[in-house]
């Protein structure tokens, strides 16, 4: 009988994206909805919940929930679907767990309440110019 082995990634649902591409594509995916002070966390030596977190935020309700619609869209289409979604009907804090990254968008509000970069604070900040993507010129 052969048994097979998985990796974590692919435990996760994950055959094409790495965990970090993974939160770098939804990362960009809350910026392409103009959201507000995304940040990526590196969370890999402070937890065993995820490898990253994105956090972000937005001023309305609608404005969070197109940015999770879109974070959700991009990463189903690398093939990455969320596990769980929390809060979505609510549109004040939505979390987006897809197994080895969680992203958390925000109304600005709660994320001023909950100030969850605070509470993290042990976790690696990713720098900005790794993940985020520049647009593309025309040429």
């Amino acid at each position: 009988m052969a048994v097979s082995v998985h990796t974590h990634s692919q435990l996760a649902g994950d055959y094409r994206l790495s965990s970090r591409q993974a939160a770098y594509a939804a990362a960009n995916g809350a910026e392409n909805k103009k959201a507000e002070g995304t940040i990526v966390l590196d969370v890999r030596k402070v937890t065993v919940l995820a490898d990253f977190f994105v956090i972000c935020g937005a001023s309305s309700p609608t404005q969070v929930k197109a940015i999770v619609h879109n974070i959700e869209h991009t990463l189903a289409r690398l093939g990455y679907p969320a596990k769980t979604v929390e809060g979505k009907m609510e549109g004040r804090w939505v979390l987006l767990d897809f197994g080895n990254i969680i992203v958390h968008v925000l109304q600005e509000r709660e994320r001023s309440l909950y100030n969850l970069e605070r509470f993290w604070n042990h976790a690696l900040i990713v720098d900005r110019a790794s993940w985020l993507e520049t647009p593309r010129s025309s040429d």
